[in-house]
């Protein structure tokens, strides 16, 4: 199993990273937050922005991959089978959604709200309540700057604050996302895979793969992680392809695969399936670190 061991730091030499929507998008502020220092760019879908960074028009690319209310954000799936980029980071958003409309709009003058369907899902209960029908759009900065052009008081959006200012709307209900808790982990790609120190800081590592179609195989790519003390934090299947007889596996494990454990459970994975291919190991976010030790586990 070719595992990339060691790689150069990514250094985003443009000074741009990419994300998909338009300016005032949730993954516009997760970029702004993140990288202050860089230019957000905006991209209309995720593989346009994923391919900005293939193409040297940016250094970097802000994906969203999961959301604590609303769940995976599928569109990235399709993509990972494919791109050349490498993990490089993680960034988790706290997202606060707005309700935004026109001037002179009101909640209750409001009938319809245009947004992703992320936020339309994370805002259920609000626009329930209201009696506030959902429509989808591409993103939430998107619907924002869409309804400002259309002018009209019945229709509103779900977006940032950020995004009511840059397009001259009020914000008619804050924080109206179904828990307080609604957090978007977000996903850093870049043409050069990271070099971290897992001496010195916690890694993940991701990765795709594959299991041979026989009996017990998942279970058996899997024994090599928990005989070698190293724990999975992420495991998704999907199916990849028309014959629908195998899935292929996003996984995320914590730590390096130059620990001692690591590279034991990988070779055990390699023997019990037929595809693998590494996504990039990179620094865990401190969202995610409280209450991590060193990297004192078996095998380091």
């Amino acid at each position: 199993m070719a595992v990339r061991r060691t790689a150069a730091r990514s250094t985003p030499k443009s000074g741009v990273i990419a994300f998909q929507g338009e300016l005032g998008a949730n993954s516009d502020m997760a970029c702004r937050a993140s990288h202050p220092d860089l230019t957000p760019l905006p991209c209309p879908t995720f593989e346009a922005a994923m391919e900005a960074v293939r193409l040297g028009k940016a250094g970097l690319a802000m994906i969203p991959v999961e959301n604590s209310i609303a769940g995976r954000v599928a569109d990235l799936h399709s993509l990972l089978p494919h791109t050349t980029l490498k993990i490089v980071g993680e960034h988790f958003q706290r997202v606060e959604h707005c309700l935004v409309a026109v001037k002179g709009a009101t909640v209750k003058s409001i009938k319809s709200a245009r947004s992703h369907v992320q936020a339309l899902a994370q805002c259920r209960g609000f626009l329930k309540k209201h009696r506030i029908q959902p429509i989808a759009h591409a993103d939430t900065a998107g619907a924002a700057k869409e309804i400002a052009a259309l002018g009209d008081p019945t229709v509103a959006a779900i977006a940032s604050s950020l995004a009511a200012r840059i397009y001259g709307l009020q914000v008619l209900a804050r924080n109206i996302e179904d828990a307080d808790h609604n957090t978007t982990r977000m996903l850093v790609f870049s043409r050069e895979a990271a070099s971290p120190d897992w001496r010195r800081e916690p890694c993940i590592t991701a990765f795709l793969f594959r299991v041979k179609s026989r009996p017990a195989a998942l279970y058996k790519a899997l024994g090599g992680f928990a005989t070698n003390g190293v724990n999975i934090t992420k495991l998704e299947s999907y199916i990849s392809g028309a014959a629908f007889e195998q899935a292929l596996f996003y996984a995320e494990v914590e730590g390096h695969p130059d620990q001692v454990g690591h590279a034991l459970a990988f070779e055990e994975l390699d023997f019990f399936s037929d595809h693998f291919k590494p996504l990039g190991t990179f620094p865990a976010n401190p969202f995610r670190r409280k209450g991590w030790d060193a990297p004192t586990r078996p095998g380091t």
